[in-house]
């Protein structure tokens, strides 16, 4: 029979790799952050950046493979699941944003008018646009919005019943998609700054503004500004 001694040194030995278990999860959660996907340098325009993503109903793979999310792409074309990309200061920011996923109504009409862009509005599928009426057509799918920035952009959505949807990403450019094409300026300062969207879409969630919504690499991220 084990003493009071032994028994006691058992119970912190167990309590002690109880404590390890948890601090290794929770480093490995740390580490396993989405990387940063640098901007790649615009050939043709001085100080200037082009960043491309894009936004699928369901990023197909990770620990969340059903959730709704974005891609980036970095300068040797290939596409990582993340919302992390990071530009130089002082610099025009050229954002093509490929959006795959459907949409709908907006619970509040004031994310459907574009902001904080070079000109006032974005590039639609080639046409100018500053304002989208989610109640008209398909909707708007999701907003990418960076408060501190000023910037707000309604993301049109792609029609549900398109015979070409994209169910899981990284989607291709022959599903259906629409292009919104857009500028900003990084600012004059080395920050982190963080984007998200406003429409909420994480399904099974309480008002829709849990899972993808809170987590980075899905519906939120980071404009990393560096020198």
């Amino acid at each position: 029979m084990l003493s009071k001694g032994a028994r006691a040194g058992f119970v912190f030995v167990g309590f002690a790799i109880a404590i390890g278990v948890i601090l290794f999860a929770v480093f490995g959660y740390l580490r396993s952050s989405p990387p940063a996907i640098a901007a790649t340098a615009a050939s043709s325009q001085p100080n200037t950046v082009n960043v491309v993503m894009q936004v699928d109903g369901a990023v197909g793979v990770g620990p969340h493979p059903t959730w709704v999310g974005y891609w980036v792409r970095d300068a040797q074309g290939v596409y990582h699941q993340t919302t992390i990309f990071k530009v130089p200061e002082r610099t025009h920011v050229h954002m093509t944003i490929y959006e795959y996923d459907s949409g709908g109504p907006l619970r509040n009409e004031v994310w459907g008018k574009v902001q904080g862009v070079q000109g006032g509005a974005v590039s639609l599928n080639g046409t100018p646009v500053s304002l989208i009426n989610s109640s008209a057509g398909n909707g708007v799918a999701h907003t990418f919005v960076v408060p501190q920035l000023g910037v707000t952009v309604p993301l049109y959505g792609v029609n549900g019943n398109a015979k070409n949807f994209c169910n899981v990403g990284p989607c291709n450019l022959s599903e259906a998609h629409n292009t919104i094409q857009f500028t900003f300026y990084s600012g004059n300062t080395t920050h982190n700054y963080r984007w998200q969207c406003f429409v909420p879409c994480g399904l099974g969630f309480l008002t829709g503004n849990g899972g993808p919504m809170q987590n980075l690499g899905y519906m939120a991220g980071f404009v990393q500004v560096v020198k």
